[in-house]
């Protein structure tokens, strides 16, 4: 039997305070209140004094209720049988199906050794333009999609959860309004890809404190499929709603704040997590896709700035469009070369215009005479818009590749794009468009 402590000294928000020994930092404990029991981990040691974090929240918690701690970190069941379920940020089944009790794995243990890490070599397919052709998403990357409130960044992750070339996908919601939630869920059974997806979902209306488990929830079952030969997704969004339970616990714990009154180990919880990403020599690989909002689409606000650092490349949401200029893939260029031998021309061929037709609309918004190149730029970006920016737009890499080529020939003459002769030569359409201009 472990030992009950109910020496309490404080309590505040989900924080709780007691004096304790022979306790480790991330233990579990369990609260015994008049209003049933709670689940608390262990969040700082400082001699006897002990803080804990209660995922319920501390309502009918107080100094005369007694404490147990279990002597192990937060655990979750690892079993197939994962798959199709859907839990809450307290790993508790959400879907109304009975629990799991198989084999446990411990949660937020740290990040693989390098030396046994694989170099990203492998592309993960969208069906995305936007992705497969200018920013590649590879095997074990992390990558984050920035986006300002109101962005459809939600539907941007579950279109790339149910099109992305993968065995498995862990879905982890932090902070999300119900609808997104019911948005997930419906766009996954509907499209038959629920039996392969797991989902850790915490939504607004539940206590804050869950909200930091749910990163760590979905990154151990993910881990733990990828050493079992499989390609696993893991979506996260949004990060900032987990780094705004960190700073809202740091100040409960009167931490000294750091920028904007995050906690001044923000960089550290973030890489914390996002290292998890991994191709396993011998063995199956996890890719990282998460979403971080931008408070008034500001890019120096500190949980984009930290991330940045962290993270290889990132997407700009903006406008319902991933943005060409802002976003980057910083392994793409480990994949790109393998995949067709236009890609890397097409890729710079398209950006590059597409720079100059917005330089032609803003001469043409200032009052400025159009010469007939402008009118070709202007030409080409209506087309590109429509047929690879769009989100909407599904089709393969190869088919994308091809559509490229049928805009630029319905606009330019092989000369103009700036591609080498060897490969226009090889991939130019032999008629143009039938909407050619």
């Amino acid at each position: 039997m472990r030992k009950y402590h109910d020496e309490i000294t404080r309590v505040a928000g989900a924080v709780v305070e007691v004096t304790a020994r022979g306790v480790a930092y991330e233990d579990l404990a369990v609260l015994d209140t008049r209003l049933g029991t709670s689940l608390a981990q262990v969040i700082r040691v400082e001699g006897d004094h002990v803080t804990l974090q209660v995922f319920a929240g501390t309502q009918g918690v107080s100094t005369i209720d007694r404490i147990r701690f279990l002597g192990r970190p937060m655990q979750v069941p690892f079993t197939k049988n994962l798959l199709g379920r859907i839990f809450d940020g307290s790993g508790k089944p959400r879907d109304g199906r009975c629990e799991l009790h198989d084999d446990v794995i411990d949660v937020g243990g740290p990040s693989v050794n390098p030396v046994i890490r694989r170099m990203p070599d492998k592309m993960v397919r969208t069906g995305i333009p936007m992705i497969d052709v200018f920013n590649t998403l590879v095997e074990s990357q992390k990558l984050p999609i920035f986006a300002p409130a109101g962005e459809p960044y939600n539907r941007l992750l579950s279109r790339i959860g149910l099109q992305a070339d993968a065995d498995v996908i862990v879905l982890g919601g932090i902070g999300l309004r119900h609808d997104d939630y019911l948005m997930f869920r419906k766009a996954f059974e509907e499209h038959g890809v629920l039996h392969r997806t797991i989902m850790f979902v915490h939504t607004a209306s539940e206590p804050t404190v869950e909200a930091l488990l749910v990163p760590d929830l979905a990154l151990a079952v993910g881990e733990a499929f990828a050493l079992q030969k499989n390609r696993v997704l893991v979506l996260l969004s949004d990060m900032t709603a987990f780094s705004d339970a960190l700073k809202e616990v740091a100040i409960t714990m009167e931490q000294i704040p750091s920028n904007r009154g995050y906690p001044g180990d923000l960089y550290s919880q973030l890489a914390k997590r996002y290292e998890k990403a991994v191709d396993f020599e011998h063995s199956g690989s996890l890719t990282v896709l998460s979403v971080t909002t931008m408070p008034g689409d500001d890019v120096t606000h500190p949980v984009p700035d930290n991330t940045g650092y962290i993270t290889e490349g990132q997407l700009y949401l903006r406008g319902g469009r991933i943005e060409p200029f802002g976003s980057l893939s910083r392994l793409k260029q480990r994949v790109n070369g393998k995949t067709r031998d236009d890609h890397r021309a097409i890729m710079d061929a398209c950006i590059q215009l597409y720079a100059a037709c917005l330089e032609a609309r803003e001469k043409r918004s200032m009052g400025f005479e159009m010469s007939p190149w402008d009118s070709k730029l202007l030409s080409y970006g209506e087309r590109f818009e429509k047929q690879i920016m769009d989100l909407s737009v599904d089709i393969s890499l190869e088919s994308a590749l091809d559509t490229c080529w049928g805009i630029l020939s319905a606009c330019f003459e092989p000369a103009e794009t700036g591609i080498l002769r060897r490969i226009a030569e090889r991939h130019w359409p032999a008629e143009k468009p039938a909407e050619a201009v």
